[in-house]
């Protein structure tokens, strides 16, 4: 049974595209694609974990109403699209843990490793990371997976990822190896 599972957060429409565009996720996009299709052909669980928002979350204060509950906005980009069998999580603050069902699920899959995709390198994937840590789960970043609003952004996301959750940090290519 397989230790790992691919978590891919934020891959939606108005963190690429949209209200709070990344222009720099175009360069993860085939990278995520690759790691996906691995991840399905070895039975890697596969999840997605989303803002979804609601009208009243805190977030909004911060970033604007984004990725609302509902929209267009908070669908997963259609190149990365969800296919059966894989998991849809909604989130409504930065962690993929943080009140959703993340966490029993990984336990019931006996997983160890939280392969984590998407963006942001020093947001989402940085507090999913902690919760991951926090937890037990080992944390494991390809680095051309995550991606950030700037390359400095990105570079400290990793690092304070690989110092304070002692976060593996590798690339697509060796994850994809590994599941073959």
């Amino acid at each position: 049974m397989p230790t790992d599972a691919l978590v891919v957060v934020d891959m939606v429409n108005d963190f690429v595209t949209g209200k709070l565009p990344c222009p720099r996720a175009e360069r993860i996009i085939p990278n995520i694609r690759r790691l996906l299709d691995a991840a399905r052909r070895a039975d890697i669980p596969v999840i997605y974990v989303n803002d979804a928002h609601l009208p009243t979350d805190f977030e909004l204060k911060i970033w604007g109403p984004h990725s609302m509950k509902g929209t267009e906005g908070a669908a997963i980009i259609p190149r990365l699209a969800s296919k059966k069998g894989d998991v849809l999580l909604d989130k409504q603050t930065y962690s993929a843990f943080f009140e959703t069902p993340l966490d029993s699920l990984l336990r019931s899959l006996k997983v160890e490793d939280v392969v984590i995709a998407g963006l942001h390198t020093n947001i989402c994937a940085r507090h999913t990371s902690a919760d991951a840590f926090f937890r037990g789960y080992r944390p494991v970043i390809p680095e051309d997976g995550v991606e950030s609003f700037t390359d400095q952004a990105h570079r400290d996301g990793l690092e304070y990822i690989k110092t304070n959750y002692l976060g593996e940090i590798t690339v697509s290519d060796a994850l994809v190896k590994k599941w073959r």
